[in-house]
């Protein structure tokens, strides 16, 4: 009985190393703003999507760029006999959740203030196969 369970946890770390997953926290942007350059690489091969990060001219794009680097090489840890660029990686989820907000009081006229929030997000960006 124990063997079987061997088995199946090696059939899944095998199945598990064309998986790659690499996330940024607590990054100073707005989800929003991050959201929307997340969406253009949604779905996009690795090189596609390095291309397309490099030249956009938002501000998140340098960090989602980064974030895909980061990816790329913990693919090329799990995976050290292989080549990426025979890999057809592809992104397959990349999404964004919120995080922490700084809430600051900026002056406002008769005495009163408004508050602004400060936002900052989360982005969990996993790698994969095209086959899969």
């Amino acid at each position: 009985m124990g063997s079987r369970k061997q088995d199946s946890s090696i059939a899944r770390k095998e199945a598990n190393k064309d998986v790659v997953k690499a996330s940024l926290n607590n990054c100073p942007s707005s989800p929003r703003k991050m959201r929307l350059v997340a969406d253009i690489i949604r779905g996009e091969q690795v090189d596609k999507a390095l291309y397309i990060l490099k030249y956009s001219k938002k501000e998140a794009s340098n960090k989602l760029e980064k974030l895909l680097l980061s990816a790329m090489a913990n693919w090329q840890t799990k995976n050290e006999g292989s080549d990426i660029e025979e890999a057809n990686l592809i992104i397959k989820e990349i999404f964004v959740d919120s995080a922490r907000q700084l809430k600051r009081l900026r002056p406002a006229p008769q005495g009163r203030g408004h508050r602004i929030r400060k936002r900052s997000n989360h982005v969990t960006l996993i790698l994969g196969n095209k086959e899969n």
